[in-house]
Order: structure tokens, then C-alpha cells, then sequence
């Protein structure tokens, strides 16, 4: 709302220039700051706000409504014409989720800020289906919904945490149906808003308590169903962000199988129910039993298959000529000794045999070209002797009768002895 106020003229000269500049002994009168605070406000441009009206009080042309944040707890006073109010097409009343074009404005005379909305807007239904796609769409193209991020459920989790509304039915449905799958599942549970302006921060700062808690295996975010505004805060980006920068896993369990907010697609699991979301966090204890039955027959079998075959191959072994009679090797190679053995001495004897006969026969040649032999046969070797007085002639052996003229000494040489003689010369080979 814009107030006519006459602004005065301006002080002298001796104000100070800036409100930095003022002393208790030279201020600045009231009406100069809030000429200037009017200014100063007056000068910053209009924006679009989203909210919920919580209060609308129509006087006059006027209306006074109020503003609070949809997911925290912050509420503005604000000021529209009632004309602005009319030209809607859906009647704004008190819960509706809108959006305005806000103005602050400086009351001067009365020293008050003023929100005046410009123009304000019903957000629908296709409003927010639209918004929550944008989003959605956006966080996808973050990565923030790939595969390769959520993390893998723990087999059997021994502590779970539920987030969850006050004595909710969601609540009631994962206890039971957990508990009935398996008795001995622990759970750490925080009850929070989950609707309304709050939700946003309650769970988010359960989600954060819990995900400090080394205990905690998995977390479970649970509600029933609900209209799409009730669902609003599991779509919001600050708890999406959230329980991406989560490190335990986390199970959506919003709604019903037709809802679909935000968190479903971050969430690491996404069950249709809570219902579905005890089934699927907590193992059938019966359905694990039949299992353990199963693995242990099958391991006996196993077994039992094991030592048979090695039962068999050890038989196998067993009946193998080796070791049935091992004694049969040791005789086998003594009979191959023996064998042996008598080849060898049979060869040496012949060996030896040759070797003897060869010798005798050496013997037999050497015997015959002995001079020993050629003078057993009646030869005589003639030697000249050595009392001849002939130098260099003593013990030559006569070979030609000019070596023994008449009168030389020899020594004769028969196979009895030896005996001397005198030559009485020679005569040539044609008289003999």
C-alpha cells in the first residue's frame, strides 16, 4: 500500500552526511532516517514468492493475508487489494498454496514495512506436477539417480531405522510385517511431521541422525498415502539432496503404488508400500530356514559324493599290481639282475677266453721272429771280436765275408753258447 506523506525539506548542513558520521551531541533527525530507510527499502525490485495463506482477512478494498513457508516455519504479513484478489479464476482462501509478487514497502509516518503483493497466483495441481518434474528432470541430469550410486541392501540387518509419522498406520505396518519375517529385527525409530511446513526439516534431520549411527544398517523413510500435497515434502530438493549424501542405504516407502515423489528415484530401494518395504528389508525367517535346510542337505550330498568318489580312486590305487603285490617289483628287477648278471659273466668268460687265445697266439708270433728261435734252427750269429786291434770293428756282426778277412777274430753265437774262432778268409757267394 503506498503512503502520501510530504517529505520535509532537507536539514542543514551541519547534519552529518551518513549515519556513520552521527554523534549523540550531532544526530540525524527521526524524519531523515526514514526518508532514507523508505529509500532504501522502495528501491529493491518486486519477487515472486511461493507460500501457503494461513490467514485472509478481507476490509474493504483491502486484504490483509499472511504467508508461511511451505517447508519451514517462517510466516510475512502482507497487504493486497481486494481487486487483486477478485480477478482470480480459483478463489484464493486460507490453506491455498500460491504464489505472489511481493513488495516491500516503507510506512514513513508510521515507521512500518509493508509487504504489498503486486499480484499473486493459485498454484494448482498441474503447477506442482510441473515444478516437480522440472526437478526431477534436473536432479536426473546431476547423476543423482544412477545406478552406480545407490548402494546394495544388507542381507540381514540387524538394526533398522524407520522415520515415519507419530504413531502412523506406516508405522504400525513395517513393525508388524517385519517382526512377523523375522522376530529378531531391531529397530531405532524417529517420529517426525511428514506433512506440512516442517516435514522437510524433521525428517531431513532424522535422516542425518541416523545416518551417523554405525548401528543403523539400512533407513526406512515411511507414510501412507495421501494427496499430492501431503507428499510435497518427499520431493523436496533439500531432502533429496540429503539422502543422496547419505552413506547407509535408504528404502522409500511413500505413498502408494501410484505415488511417485522425488525420493523413489533417489532412494537406493524404492518399495511401493511400507508394507512392501518390511518384506523387502528383513528376510522370511521360515523361507531362510527352508534355505539353510536346502544348503545343508546339498552340502552333505556333496560330501558324501566326495568321499565316495575318493573311496573309489583310492581302490582304484589300491588294486593296482604296484601296490597289490608290491614284492612283485622288487622280484621282477631281481630276476632282470640276475639275468643279467649271468649275460655279463658269460660275456666276460669269452671275453677272457679270446683275450687268452689271442695271447697265446701273440706269444706263438713273437716266439717265431725271436733270435733265440733262429738259432734254435741252427743258425749262428758271427760277430767280429773285439781283440782285432781294427778300431770301431769290436762286436760287428758279420754280414759279408770282407768283414772277416783271414785271420780276424770272431765270436760265434749258437743256440747252446758262445765259443771263438778265427777267419781263415773268405770266398765270394759265386764259389760257395
Amino acid at each position: 500500500m503506498a503512503e502520501n506523506a510530504t517529505v520535509p525539506a532537507a536539514g542543514p548542513t551541519t547534519v552529518p552526511a551518513t549515519a556513520a558520521d552521527t554523534t549523540p551531541d550531532n544526530p540525524w533527525p527521526l524524519q531523515l532516517l526514514s526518508q532514507k530507510l523508505k529509500t532504501h527499502i522502495e528501491r529493491a525490485p518486486a519477487a515472486w514468492v511461493e507460500g501457503q495463506v494461513i490467514e485472509l482477512n478481507r476490509r474493504g478494498s483491502s486484504a490483509f493475508l499472511t504467508l508461511r513457508d511451505v517447508d519451514a516455519e517462517i510466516s510475512l504479513p502482507a497487504s493486497i487489494w481486494s481487486n487483486v484478489l477478485d480477478r482470480q479464476e480459483t478463489p484464493i482462501e486460507r490453506g491455498s498454496r500460491v504464489v505472489a509478487l511481493l513488495k516491500a514497502e516503507f510506512w514513513l509516518k508510521t515507521g512500518r514495512v509493508n509487504m504489498s503483493v503486486k499480484d499473486i497466483r493459485p498454484v494448482g495441481l498441474g503447477d506442482l506436477l510441473a515444478r516437480i518434474e522440472r526437478l526431477r528432470h534436473a536432479l536426473a541430469a546431476e547423476g543423482l539417480f544412477a545406478e552406480s550410486r545407490k548402494k546394495r541392501l544388507p542381507l540381514l540387518p540387524h538394526r533398522i531405522g524407520l522415520i515415519t509419522g507419530r504413531d502412523s498406520d506406516a508405522k504400525k505396518d513395517v513393525l508388524r510385517n517385519a517382526a512377523l519375517r523375522w522376530p529378531a529385527v531391531e529397530f531405532e525409530i524417529r517420529e517426525v511431521a511428514v506433512q506440512g511446513n516442517t516435514a522437510v526439516s524433521q525428517v531431513v534431520g532424522a535422516l542425518r541422525e541416523l545416518d551417523a549411527r554405525a548401528d543403523v544398517d539400512v533407513i526406512v523413510i515411511a507414510r501412507g498415502g495421501g494427496a499430492l500435497e501431503d507428499l510435497l515434502p518427499f520431493s523436496s530438493e533439500e531432502l533429496i539432496r540429503a539422502v543422496a549424501g547419505a552413506r547407509t542405504p535408504v528404502v522409500s516407502a511413500i505413498g502408494h503404488e501410484a505415488d511417485r515423489p522425488i525420493l523413489d528415484d533417489v532412494a537406493d530401494l524404492r518399495a511401493s508400500t511400507p508394507t512392501d518395504a518390511a518384506k523387502r528389508i528383513v528376510p522370511e525367517v521360515s523361507e531362510e530356514l527352508a534355505r539353510v535346510r536346502q544348503a545343508e542337505a546339498q552340502l552333505r550330498r556333496s560330501v558324501t559324493q566326495l568321499v565316495a568318489r575318493e573311496t573309489d580312486r583310492l581302490a582304484a590305487v589300491r588294486s593296482r599290481p604296484v601296490l597289490a603285490a608290491p614284492e612283485g617289483m622288487v622280484t621282477a628287477r631281481a630276476e632282470d639282475v640276475d639275468r643279467l648278471t649271468r649275460r655279463s659273466t658269460a660275456a666276460i668268460r669269452t671275453a677272457v677266453t679270446r683275450a687268452a687265445d689271442q695271447l697265446v697266439h701273440l706269444q706263438a708270433q713273437v716266439r717265431s721272429l725271436s733270435p733265440q728261435q733262429t738259432l734254435d734252427r741252427g743258425y749262428a750269429v758271427v760277430q767280429v771280436s773285439g781283440n782285432t786291434g781294427s778300431p770301431g770293428t769290436g762286436g760287428t756282426v758279420v754280414r759279408h765275408p770282407s768283414q772277416a778277412p783271414r785271420g780276424t777274430g770272431l765270436a760265434i753265437r749258437v743256440a747252446g753258447g758262445r765259443f771263438g774262432a778265427e777267419s781263415t778268409g773268405g770266398s765270394d757267394a759265386a764259389d760257395a
